[in-house]
């Protein structure tokens, strides 16, 4: 797995540290960031995604909470629809 760090939350303190890394092969992001309240997936849960699909969350995966602040890691795709550049560390 070749991991690219792309950025971790400004200011962060010690014990918190919401962080972006990119998988350089698969173009996936790693996030590590707050855990969703019960109320928030509730609320996910009953808003839904598509007719048909659950509401469940699996127990290979969750819900996260990312602050908007982190947005600004996020790779955004280029002309070419390949993950393009973000900005860099805090």
């Amino acid at each position: 797995m070749n991991l690219r760090f792309l950025g971790i939350i400004p200011n962060t303190p010690t014990d918190e540290s919401p962080t972006i890394w990119l998988d350089e092969q698969t173009g996936d992001l790693l996030i590590q960031s707050y855990k969703a309240t019960a109320e928030e997936v509730k609320a996910c849960q009953e808003i839904g995604s598509i007719p048909g699909h659950s509401t469940d969350v699996p127990d290979h995966e969750t819900i996260i909470r990312l602050p908007a602040v982190m947005l600004k890691y996020i790779p955004r795709p280029n002309e070419n629809g390949e993950a393009g550049s973000a900005a860099t560390r805090a």
